[in-house]
C-alpha cells in the first residue's frame, strides 16, 4: 500500500487546468498510434479495432480536450500544433503506466511469496495440537498491533478478553470473534488484526478468548460469544452500536451467535462483518476446481480436525452449526469480504445468496488476492488494508451517522 500524502499541501497562486476525468488510456493509446502511423487504417490494424471505432475514440478525445489534434484530408493525416504538443506527453503517460503495471505485477508476486512464507510457519509445524497452536500464534506474532490503540484485559461475562480502544472512539463497539478452526487462535494473537479494524472503524473492540476444542467442543465457543454479547448489553452498550465481526471460522461463529441471539430474543446488533468466511464445516467441494491457496497444508490440517475436535459427534448438517441450512430471517445487515483466490470463496457466494433469500441485506466485496484470510497481512498487503478500510466504513455507516474515516497505514 502506498503511503498517504501529507495533510499540508502548498497551493500555487496560479493552477493549471486539470484534465477531464473522462479521458481514458484507450483514448491516448489510440491517438499515439494514429500519430505514429499517420494512417487510420494501419493504426486500426495495430490496435485490433475497426477503423470507425478508432475514429470515434479520436473524436471523443478531441471533444474532451477541446481542440483538434489531427488534420484529416482525403489523402493524408497530419498532426496539428495541439496534437504535436500532446504526442510526447501522451507517450510518457503510456510508458509510465506500462512501467507501473510491470512493477505492480512484480510486487504482487513478491507479496504472495511473502504471504506463502508466513503460512509455511504453520504448515511446517508438527500436526500435534500444541505445535499447531504455537505455530498459529507465531504467525500472528509477526505483526504488531497499531500503536494508535490502547489494549487492556477484561473479563466479559466470565470470558477472558482484550479491550482495544482508539484515542477517541466514535462508532460504537465491535465484538470480534477470531479464526483458527475452533482449535487455535487467541485474543492476544489477534490483537494486530482486530487493532487494525479498530483504527479503521474508530471503534472500541472486544476480542474474546473463547474456549477452544478439543478441550471444549461445541457449543462452548458459541456460549462464550453469547456471554460476551450479553456483557456488552449489560454494560450499557446500545445494541444498535454493536457490530459482530469474525474472520474465517470466526465468521461461522459470528453467524451461529447471531442465530442464538435471535433464538433467545435478545436485541440484534447493528450489523455483522464476515472476513473470508469459512461457513460450511462439511467443506463441500467447489462445483469447479479451485486454485490452491499458499496455506494449503495448514488448511487441510485444520479441516481434518475441526469436525472431529469441535463438533465432537454433533451433526454437521444441523442448522445450529450449518448457517447455510438455517433460516436467516431477522439477521442484521452483513458485509462479506473474500479473496478471489480463496479456495473457500464458494462459502461467501453461497452465504450471500442464502442471506438474500431470507431478506437479509448483504454487501459482498471481493479482492484479487490468492490466499485465505488475507486480512491478517494488512500491514504490507494493499488489498488487505483497503478491505479493512471498507469494513471500517461499513461499521461506521451502520453505527454512527457522524463519523470520520481513519486510515490504516501499512509498514514497509
Amino acid at each position: 500500500m502506498s503511503s498517504q500524502p501529507d495533510e499540508h499541501v502548498s497551493v500555487a497562486p496560479t493552477q493549471l487546468p486539470t484534465a477531464p476525468d473522462a479521458i481514458e488510456l484507450r483514448h491516448l493509446r489510440a491517438f499515439v498510434t494514429v500519430a505514429e502511423e499517420l494512417n487510420f487504417g494501419r493504426a486500426a490494424t495495430r490496435l485490433y479495432v475497426s477503423q470507425p471505432a478508432l475514429s470515434r475514440q479520436i473524436r471523443a478525445l478531441e471533444r474532451l480536450i477541446g481542440c483538434d489534434l489531427l488534420r484529416r484530408t482525403t489523402h493524408q493525416v497530419e498532426l496539428t500544433l495541439a496534437g504535436e504538443a500532446l504526442l510526447d506527453r501522451a507517450r510518457r503517460i503510456l510508458e509510465a503506466m506500462d512501467e507501473a503495471v510491470v512493477a505492480t505485477r512484480a510486487v504482487g508476486g513478491e507479496l504472495l511469496a511473502r504471504i506463502t512464507r508466513y503460512w509455511e510457519l504453520v504448515g511446517a509445524a508438527d500436526p500435534e495440537l500444541h505445535a499447531m497452536r504455537t505455530a498459529y500464534e507465531d504467525l500472528h506474532a509477526q505483526f504488531p498491533a497499531p500503536p494508535e490503540i490502547s489494549i487492556r484485559p477484561v473479563t466479559a461475562g466470565g470470558v477472558s478478553s482484550l479491550l482495544l480502544t482508539p484515542a477517541s472512539p466514535d462508532a460504537g463497539t465491535v465484538l470480534y470473534l477470531h479464526g483458527g478452526g475452533y482449535i487455535a487462535g487467541s485474543a492476544f494473537g489477534y490483537r494486530a488484526l482486530a487493532g487494525a479494524l479498530t483504527v479503521a472503524a474508530n471503534t472500541t473492540t472486544l476480542v474474546l478468548d473463547y474456549r477452544l476444542a478439543p478441550e471444549h467442543p461445541y457449543p462452548a465457543a458459541v456460549e462464550d460469544a453469547l456471554r460476551g454479547y450479553r456483557w456488552l448489553l449489560e454494560s450499557g452498550t446500545d445494541p444498535s452500536r454493536i457490530t459482530l465481526t469474525g474472520d474465517s471460522v470466526g465468521a461461522h461463529l459470528t453467524l451461529c451467535t447471531l442465530l442464538r441471539i435471535r433464538e433467545e430474543q435478545l436485541p440484534m446488533p447493528a450489523a455483522a462483518v464476515l472476513l473470508c468466511p469459512s461457513i460450511d464445516l462439511q467443506f463441500s467441494p467447489h462445483p469447479e476446481p479451485a486454485p490452491e491457496p499458499p496455506q494449503t497444508v495448514m488448511v487441510a490440517r485444520f479441516r481434518r480436525r475441526v469436525i472431529g475436535d469441535y463438533l465432537a459427534g454433533y451433526p454437521a448438517d444441523s442448522p445450529l452449526v450449518a448457517p447455510l441450512l438455517a433460516a436467516l430471517t431477522g439477521l442484521p445487515p452483513l458485509l462479506i469480504q473474500a479473496s478471489t483466490g480463496d479456495d473457500r470463496l464458494i462459502d461467501a457466494h453461497r452465504l450471500a445468496d442464502h442471506a438474500r433469500a431470507h431478506d437479509v441485506p448483504v454487501n459482498v466485496e471481493l479482492y484479487p488476492v490468492d490466499t485465505h484470510n488475507f486480512h491478517i497481512f494488512w500491514s504490507f498487503l494493499p488489498e488487505a488494508a483497503d478491505a479493512l478500510r471498507a469494513a471500517g466504513r461499513f461499521i461506521q455507516d451502520h453505527t454512527d451517522d457522524n463519523h470520520a474515516h481513519p486510515r490504516i497505514r501499512p509498514s514497509a
